[in-house]
């Protein structure tokens, strides 16, 4: 599976309880601060690969930025490329936790998928 590196941030809950599950499980994992350190275009990219080329699903959707930046209603016609710009100079839209690897690409903590992903 190779190195995975979470993306989260210390007051989101879904991250705590990926980062616990993963720590339970004994799954190596380095741990970055999404606020402080966005995903790479590259991680970006993966993840949009990942969800079918879904922009929306690497957005975090419920923030309290991603309303004030009116993203609802801009996204749908934004290009990848402003979409990624946007991603990456704040790290509160990035849908989190944002978990990649050499072989999986994870947004949000829904423990199915997660079981599914590392553990088969």
């Amino acid at each position: 599976m190779g190195m995975l590196k979470v993306y989260s941030y210390k007051g989101c809950d879904g991250c705590r309880k990926a980062l616990k599950w993963l720590d339970a499980k004994g799954i190596d994992y380095e741990n970055v601060a999404i606020r402080e350190t966005p995903p790479a275009n590259r991680e970006l990219e993966t993840m949009l690969n990942a969800y079918d080329g879904n922009l929306r699903r690497l957005f975090n959707v419920s923030g309290g930025d991603y309303r004030a930046l009116g993203l609802k209603d801009t996204l749908p016609s934004m290009s990848k490329k402003d979409a990624f710009d946007l991603l990456r100079s704040n790290g509160n839209l990035v849908k989190r936790p944002f978990l990649i690897g050499e072989d999986v690409a994870l947004v949000g903590f829904k423990e199915p998928e997660w079981v599914d992903a590392l553990e088969s």
